[in-house]
């Protein structure tokens, strides 16, 4: 696979760090971007300028149940809301409640295969 950069981002507890050690493992260069704590709405871009941007989504109930967040749903719609930019120019876009990490990974993976003629050399 080319090298490339991978830019992960999501509200918290939707699994960004462990999509991001587990392509770093793989030998990919992938990048946590905190978007989701950001009042600039387009850090994603002139922090990390990935080459694929990743978003993963998760409700919030399970933000809570995931992480034991101690925060309000209103909380959690900000960081939505912050997310916007992200989200409209993400490549791949994964409502991760019903995946396991593995299957997040799965689809990941696939995106990066089937798309890598795409990529820049």
């Amino acid at each position: 696979m080319k090298s490339i950069r991978v830019g992960v981002v999501g509200p918290c507890a939707s699994g960004k760090t462990t999509l991001v050690h587990s392509l770093r493992q793989r030998g990919i260069d992938a990048r946590h971007i905190a978007q989701e704590h950001s009042y600039v709405p387009t850090m994603w871009r002139k922090i990390t300028n990935p080459d694929v941007l990743v978003y993963l989504h998760v409700s919030y109930p399970l933000t809570v149940q995931r992480r034991k967040l101690d925060w309000t749903e209103q909380e959690y719609l900000e960081q939505i809301r912050r997310l916007q930019d992200a989200r409209t120019h993400a490549d791949l876009y994964i409502d991760t409640d019903s995946l396991a990490p593995a299957e997040v990974l799965d689809q990941v993976l696939s995106y990066l295969e089937k798309h890598a003629d795409s990529f820049p050399p």
